[in-house]
């Protein structure tokens, strides 16, 4: 269902002249504005501003080609896992981030736009999904390494959507934040059992995977806010509700505690406890890699890229008879 989305792309004006605004649009702005400042929820059919609809479908698409594409690299170890319970917990896991990416194609469909649309859109390089997911997974400590890691930094950015100001969004994210927890859990279980009951070889395969996927699970947060095109607006309207570096310092002061436990370290020297601040330091991100992965350069963007193509081209039969089934079953409704 599309929404009543409130166009507030102000026209270009002649040299000289003011641009030509309308008093209901002027009026139509300044109560939007006011229910994000008194907190209140945004609904699929309320008037919106063009311009955060389209932040709304840039930023949720984003979030459920992540988690489509992040069943990837797990997906590869299904047939590997160690033990029948560790197999039960991989899958239940893959079929939880399925979910995950259904609620959030759905809840950016009630913006104007089409699962399809947004599949074309990532497809052809207009849309990205999380940089992190361009990575290979080496070893099965990997498995537990993204769970803690990198599901435990989506925990940490997720949580505050929960209050996003857009209403289907925020109900999405409930039921996901609650399932990422058991991610998390569940893959700081396995590398605690590698690393208490497990040889030297596996503790030695924890820490390896550990040093790998550190530094690309910092920069899962985004860009320094100075550098982030988007965040200031997002803030300002409450879709983000903390900035990446605030989420990325609560996220490392967090991990770094968690470490400890685990009997890891960090591949970080400059990682260290700021008495003054009450807060971690830590060394400087390689941003340069980040854009590089981003702009589709990283280790495996395009093997990732290319199954989600085929997955869509060879899926569009499926596609094809459920759309063929649902309008019969709506001329005999009709009918009826």
């Amino acid at each position: 269902m599309y929404t009543q989305a409130m166009d507030t792309q102000r026209p270009q004006a002649a040299p000289g002249r003011q641009p030509q605004v309308s008093a209901e649009t002027v009026q139509a702005e300044q109560r939007f504005e006011a229910r994000i400042a008194a907190g209140e929820f945004i609904e699929a059919k309320d008037p919106m501003p063009e311009h955060y609809r389209k932040t709304l479908v840039r930023q949720i698409s984003q979030h459920a080609h992540s988690e489509v594409v992040g069943m990837l690299p797990e997906g590869n170890w299904i047939t590997r896992a160690p033990t029948l319970k560790r197999k039960a917990i991989l899958l239940a896991k893959i079929q939880d981030e399925a979910g995950h990416g259904l609620y959030l194609y759905a809840a950016a469909e009630t913006l104007g736009t089409s699962r399809g649309d947004m599949t074309d859109a990532l497809l052809d390089g207009r849309a990205k999904y999380s940089s992190i997911f361009n990575y290979p997974t080496l070893t099965w400590a990997d498995m537990g390494t993204i769970g803690w890691l990198v599901d435990g930094a989506a925990i940490m950015n997720q949580v505050p959507l929960c209050r996003c100001s857009y209403a289907p969004y925020a109900r999405a994210m409930v039921r996901i934040c609650r399932e990422e927890s058991f991610h998390q859990r569940q893959g700081y279980e396995a590398l605690l059992t590698m690393m208490r009951q497990g040889t030297e070889a596996q503790r030695a395969m924890v820490q390896d995977a550990v040093n790998r996927w550190w530094w690309p699970s910092i920069m899962m947060f985004g860009p320094p806010d100075e550098q982030s095109p988007n965040t200031a607006q997002s803030m300002r309207w409450g879709i983000k509700r903390i900035s990446n570096d605030a989420l990325r310092q609560k996220f490392i002061d967090a991990a770094v505690a968690q470490a400890r436990e685990l009997g890891v370290s960090f591949p970080d020297p400059g990682l260290v406890w700021n008495e003054a601040r009450q807060q971690h330091d830590h060394g400087p991100i390689d941003w340069a890699e980040f854009w590089r992965v981003v702009g589709g350069d990283g280790p495996c963007n395009q093997e990732r890229l290319g199954a989600r193509r085929k997955a869509w081209e060879e899926g569009a039969w499926v596609r094809e008879a459920a759309l063929a089934h649902a309008a019969k079953r709506d001329a005999l409704a009709q009918a009826a």
